[in-house]
C-alpha cells in the first residue's frame, strides 16, 4: 500500500515537472527575436563578408553583406550554425534566458588552414612526349643564344619585310617626297654622280674598309 502511494506521488511529481517544463518550452517557441550581430576574424578582429548563418531549428538563415553584418529571427534555444569559406563552421546557441525581442551578438571565427598535397604541372601531356621532347631537345639553346638569334640582324630584316607599312611610316615615306620636290622646284633634280662631296666620302669609306664590311 506505501509503495503503491510512492509510486503515485512519483508519477504526480513528474507529470508536474514535464508540464512545466513543456510550458517554458512552448512559451520560448513562441517568443520570437530580432537577433543581429557581426562577424569577425579571431585573428586581426576583421569583418568576415557573406558568412552564412544557418537556423538548425526553423530551418532558414540569412547571409552577412560585405561588413559582416546580420539580422535574422529566432526563438530562446534555437542553433545557428556560422559557415564561411577559409574558416571553421561553428555553432551558436542563442541564450533560452532572453525575455526581450531584440538580441545582439558578436560572433567569432576561426581560420581554417587547409593543406593541399603538392601538385606539379608539366608542360608535356604524356610520358611519350616528354621523352620525345628530351631526346629532340638542344642543351645549348638557352634563353640568351634565343634570344641573340632573334634579334639578329637577319631575323629583324626578314620580320620588317614581312611587315606592311603603318600609318607614320607611309607619311614619313610621303613627306620625303614632297621635300625632294619642293628643293628641286624649278630645276634639275640632284645627281650625287655629278657630286664631288659624294665622291670623296665614298673614296674614304673604300679606303677605311667600310664597304668590303658591308
Amino acid at each position: 500500500m506505501k509503495f503503491f502511494r510512492l509510486h503515485s506521488y512519483l508519477i504526480v511529481l513528474c507529470s508536474i515537472i514535464g508540464g512545466n517544463l513543456l510550458a517554458q518550452v512552448n512559451e520560448n517557441s513562441k517568443l520570437l527575436v530580432q537577433l543581429s550581430g557581426v562577424v569577425v576574424d579571431e585573428g586581426d578582429a576583421s569583418q568576415i563578408p557573406f558568412t552564412t548563418v544557418y537556423d538548425r531549428n526553423k530551418k532558414h538563415g540569412v547571409v552577412s553583406d560585405y561588413y559582416g553584418y546580420f539580422s535574422l529571427v529566432v526563438s530562446p534555444g534555437d542553433t545557428l550554425i556560422f559557415s564561411s569559406f577559409t574558416f571553421q563552421t561553428n555553432a551558436y546557441i542563442v541564450p533560452d534566458t532572453l525575455s526581450g525581442n531584440r538580441y545582439t551578438i558578436l560572433h567569432i571565427m576561426q581560420k581554417d588552414t587547409v593543406e593541399l598535397p603538392e601538385v606539379v604541372v608539366y608542360p608535356w601531356p604524356s610520358r611519350e612526349d616528354f621523352a620525345r621532347a628530351f631526346v629532340e631537345m638542344e642543351p645549348y639553346d638557352d634563353a640568351l643564344r634565343r634570344a641573340q638569334r632573334e634579334l639578329s640582324g637577319e631575323s629583324l630584316a626578314f620580320v620588317a619585310a614581312r611587315l606592311d607599312n603603318d600609318a607614320s611610316l607611309a607619311f614619313g615615306a610621303l613627306a620625303n617626297q614632297r621635300y625632294t620636290k619642293l628643293y628641286s622646284l624649278n630645276q634639275l633634280p640632284a645627281n650625287n654622280l655629278l657630286n664631288p662631296a659624294a665622291w670623296s666620302k665614298l673614296i674614304q669609306d673604300w679606303k677605311a674598309g667600310k664597304l668590303s664590311k658591308q
